[in-house]
């Protein structure tokens, strides 16, 4: 995984499905950042996320609360290809 798709679902190492919105670029280090809503009702609301791309790709080590198993901290869900805008 190199880059993020934009209208895709990504679902997050703890189980929870997220649907990619847009990327954007910090202003100042004109880093990649990912744009992201989840699927699922929350507490707090249905806030509007924002994470550095090298991060939502990044490789997780072993932890107890990876209720998938994945290797990253986001994976695309292939059988998932509704759009959610």
């Amino acid at each position: 995984m190199e880059q993020v798709e934009i209208g895709r679902v990504y679902r997050h190492f703890k189980g929870n499905y997220y649907f990619v919105e847009n990327i954007a670029y910090d202003s100042e280090t004109k880093e990649r950042m990912v744009v992201y809503k989840p699927l699922y009702e929350r507490e707090d609301g249905r806030h509007i996320w924002v994470r550095p791309e090298k991060m939502f790709l990044e490789v997780i080590p072993e932890r107890p609360d990876n209720k998938t198993g994945q290797k990253h901290r986001f994976e695309l869900v292939e059988e998932i290809q509704k759009n959610y805008l």
